[in-house]
């Protein structure tokens, strides 16, 4: 009978290996499908929401990146000041004279999900895009969405992400965790699994929008729980990898901490408000509740087996030095030395490699498409990312539980 570490260790590289080869599956079958998008056969029109709340640096550069669009349905640029207190609202109105269809709401700071729920009000758009006002969407980047709205039962499409402000180490980390993100969502795509449509460029049908309720108020990130909604409502949603848009990312420990707890706590939230559809509602609740659980208990419990195997070997040298002492004998015996490397380690190695290159050709594939490989190939980088900032992501989920059981969601 194996012991619960040998066992343990046995049981986590099976589920690491049985999830890489579903993904290389998914990347073989699909391979040609990977920056696939269709051409839209109707001009749809659309609205693009812009929800900004102090954002004072960044607004106009956002209202003239939506302008800079190749796509000719744009009907409207709606910019929903949020309450700011900066100068964020005199931005909006010294750029309204270049553009006649750009609109304003200014209101009472409600949030971003009441403001986008206020914009869709008004909205005149047959689809209705989202971007961040520290976003950036490329020229193409809204054209290569619209067609996959030639399905009728597509509610929600998304874009590819890439970090602007690579200005410290910790951003140029994000870079590369945000590469490995869209790609990761891509290859999801295709069992139509996508479960976030994100905050920088997404679009959405809007009589589905409508159907679903809108934006929910009460959950902290409105984009998951939107397109766990549409997924319950039998919509589709999908991800283009060949649609670009930058977006500013923290620069500080203690505002990518905030970030990563606000996601941490929505997509508990989701979790917590869509149980009922466990195993029900086609793939929200056959693949996605349960992968992202999944995802969750696992990353904590091996980072907690993690704390377990460290404490279990310095409490074993510690005792084991305190008999030497006391035996008298010598406190390290070259005989006792164990030069041949375990099974287990063994497994461990190919698994680490196994991600390092599989990271790797990720970097490449989008480095090269965007033209930034340079800046994401750094092997130390990756190495850093792979071996710490992945080890300790789970204490954002343990803080995250934490604060959701305060019901703490100050920002």
């Amino acid at each position: 009978m194996p012991s619960f570490t040998t066992l343990t260790y046995l049981v986590l590289m099976f589920i690491a290996l049985y999830f890489f080869f579903f993904y290389i599956v998914l990347i073989i079958r699909n391979k040609h499908r990977i920056f696939y998008y269709p051409k839209y056969k109707k001009l749809f029109s659309l609205t693009i929401l812009i929800p900004a709340h102090n954002e004072e640096k960044t607004i106009q550069g956002t209202i003239e990146a939506i302008f800079n669009t190749d796509y000719p349905g744009l009907k409207e640029v709606i910019v929903i000041n949020d309450g700011s207190t900066d100068n964020t609202l005199k931005m909006i109105k010294e750029i309204m004279g270049k553009y006649e269809n750009l609109k304003l709401i200014n209101k009472k700071n409600t949030g971003k999900a009441d403001s986008l729920n206020q914009g869709i009000k008004i909205a005149t758009g047959e689809l209705i895009g989202v971007v961040d006002a520290d976003s950036y969407p490329y020229p193409d980047a809204i054209r290569k969405i619209i067609g996959f709205f030639n399905d009728e039962k597509m509610g929600a499409v998304t874009s590819t992400v890439f970090v602007r402000n690579k200005d410290t180490f910790l951003s140029k980390i994000q870079a590369i965790e945000y590469a490995i993100l869209a790609w990761t969502r891509k290859i999801l795509s295709f069992v139509d699994a996508v479960y976030v449509t994100n905050g920088p460029l997404s679009i959405y049908r809007k009589s589905a929008l409508i159907e679903v309720g809108g934006f929910d108020r009460n959950t902290v990130t409105e984009d998951i729980d939107v397109t766990w909604n549409m997924l319950r409502h039998g919509y589709h949603t999908n991800m283009c990898l060949d649609s670009f848009v930058t977006t500013s990312v923290p620069l500080k420990v203690k505002d990518w901490w905030r970030q990563r707890e606000r996601w941490g706590i929505g997509g508990i939230q989701a979790l917590i408000k869509y149980r009922k559809s466990f195993l029900k509602h086609g793939m929200l609740g056959m693949f996605i509740i349960p992968f992202v659980s999944i995802t969750i208990v696992l990353s904590m419990f091996v980072f907690l087996f993690s704390i377990y195997i460290i404490l279990k070997k310095i409490m074993l040298f510690f005792f084991s030095t305190q008999y030497s002492l006391l035996a008298k004998t010598y406190i390290f015996n070259t005989k006792d030395m164990n030069l041949h490397p375990s099974i287990l380690i063994f497994f461990m190695l190919v698994l680490f490699i196994t991600a390092f290159v599989y990271s790797r050709y990720i970097l490449i594939i989008l480095g090269k498409k965007k033209g930034e490989w340079e800046d994401l190939r750094n092997i130390f980088k990756r190495m850093f990312y792979l071996l710490v900032y992945l080890t300790i992501y789970p204490l954002v989920w343990f803080s995250s539980i934490y604060r959701l059981i305060k019901k703490d969601f100050r920002w």
